[in-house]
């Protein structure tokens, strides 16, 4: 019997290879046949698994899929997936002669590529490891979001494909939704709850991670446009009670995050959704939804901002810990900023490298660990220190390309698409408080998450270009007039 137990677990690391390598064979068959399967999978561990323990009281974290394999392979294996479902869809797309769709954004994704390369020919004359140079803390992730934005555009080719999409990421936004107002309700809220933990705050909040409230602003805005919009095909009351649900579950689970940032960028989101419809129907939603968004975000205010030291009152008082102080000691997280901000001045046009530390950081209690002074509470203001005045004018026009197709795109799209487009906006609007005041680009969850928003107005761009509406024939002429629409 022991000898039998030795050759099982003696066995076993050969089997779970053997099994893994089954797996990818499997997948790769899979991703050749239906590349959109690989491309839900992929996206679902990002709608669904959080990557933050910030805030936690739990004394030990174990790594989790967003950081494991980067040790060895430089990247998460993660990401070595996303790339390997992209070579799937490739060779899919030239199996069946489908051409990649066009997006302007390439160039500019080429362009952070040639960036990242300087830096790492520069770190490597600096004896700097690549590990460091290509490390999240930099703007790897930047890179990243290029296939991630190939592979959803090569994978939803069809009207049908696009549709499904919007259903997929709206029944995920749902069930997210449910999940943090149950937990939130009945199991104590989230437990990475910095708040509590940490500040003292008596509150309890659905998720700390901005990704998921991100995850509800997309699905929000696309039942939104389902059910408001003038214009829409007809729908079974199955789709139309999950639309409702949709809106009023992601719209109570961002408000009760209790966090600044989602709420502004739920009001840009909503802002944005509201542009879809014309005035007499925005006029309607204002004053039947406005009153009650208002209502529960000044009751979460009021809750968070109430039991919070150094609060005041009126509107200012969202920002007490990023005012400047006429007397005493400085905010932190102002600190924080003046002194990435002089080292930026002092390496205006190339930054400190991606592996730079700016200086002072000691200063700051929360920049401690191996991770200390390698990022700060604003992405724009680290890209800038990291990349300088090149990254700043990449990171400007990547958001300017996008913000300018996305508007020609809502413009056009027939109304089955709209949503999908929608969504990819108000995502981008959403984000943009945390671009300013939060950690987005050394976050692999949060820029992958971002690259699903840019994809969205193209996927559903192309495919409209692809499969024009048929329009109605007249009878007596069906005969001789093909149904099939031509491809553009």
């Amino acid at each position: 019997m022991q000898n039998i137990l030795l050759y099982i677990y003696t066995s076993l690391p050969f089997v779970v290879v053997a099994l893994l390598a089954v797996l990818a064979v499997a997948g790769m068959g899979v991703g050749m046949v239906w590349p959109r399967f690989l491309a839900y999978v992929y996206i679902a561990v990002f709608f669904f698994m959080n990557s933050t323990s910030y805030g936690s009281l739990a004394t030990v974290g174990s790594p989790g899929v967003y950081s494991r394999g980067s040790g060895v392979l430089f990247f998460p294996l993660l990401l070595w997936c996303m790339l390997g479902a992209w070579c799937c869809a490739r060779v899919s797309a030239s199996f069946q002669r489908y051409p990649a769709p066009p997006c302007d954004l390439r160039p500019w994704f080429l362009a952070w590529f040639l960036l990242l390369g300087g830096h790492v020919a520069v770190g490597m004359f600096s004896n700097v490891t690549l590990a460091e140079v290509l490390a999240p803390s930099g703007f790897s992730n930047i890179v990243w979001m290029a296939p991630l934005v190939s592979l959803l555009l090569l994978s939803f080719r069809t009207r049908e494909h696009a549709i499904e999409l919007s259903r997929f990421i709206m029944l995920a936004g749902l069930t997210r939704a449910l999940f943090g107002l149950v937990r939130w309700a009945f199991l104590g809220g989230d437990p990475n709850n910095v708040y509590a933990n940490m500040n003292d705050i008596k509150i309890k909040l659905t998720f700390f991670d901005i990704n998921d409230s991100l995850l509800c602003t997309i699905a929000f805005a696309i039942a939104a446009v389902n059910l408001f919009q003038v214009v829409r095909n007809k729908r079974s009351l199955f789709w139309t009670t999950v639309d409702w649900a949709t809106l009023c579950t992601t719209a109570a689970c961002i408000v009760l995050s209790y966090r600044r940032s989602a709420w502004i960028g739920f009001v840009l989101a909503f802002l944005i959704i509201m542009m879809r419809f014309p005035l007499q129907r925005r006029i309607h939603m204002l004053a039947l939804g406005a009153p009650v968004m208002g209502a529960g975000l000044l009751y979460a205010a009021i809750r968070r901002l109430g039991h919070t030291k150094g609060a005041g009152g009126g509107l200012s008082s969202l920002f007490y810990d990023m005012e400047s102080h006429r007397f005493g000691a400085e905010s932190e997280r102002v600190l924080e900023l003046k002194l990435a901000l002089a080292d930026f001045v002092s390496h205006p046009l190339t930054g400190i490298g991606t592996w730079g530390r700016y200086s002072g950081y000691q200063q700051i209690s929360w920049q401690t660990g191996q991770d200390g002074g390698l990022f700060l509470h604003s992405g724009v203001l680290h890209i800038a220190l990291k990349a300088g005045l090149p990254g700043l004018i990449l990171l400007g026009g990547t958001i300017w390309m996008f913000t300018r197709f996305a508007r020609r795109a809502l413009r056009t799209l027939p109304p089955e698409l709209l949503g999908l487009a929608t969504a990819g906006a108000a995502g981008l609007a959403f984000m943009l408080p945390d671009l300013l005041v939060g950690t987005p680009f050394p976050q692999i969850r949060t820029t992958q998450m971002l690259a699903i928003c840019l994809a969205l107005p193209y996927v559903a761009m192309a495919v409209a270009r692809q499969q024009p509406a048929v329009q109605p024939v007249p009878t007596a002429k069906r005969r001789h007039v093909n149904l099939v629409p031509a491809r553009v």
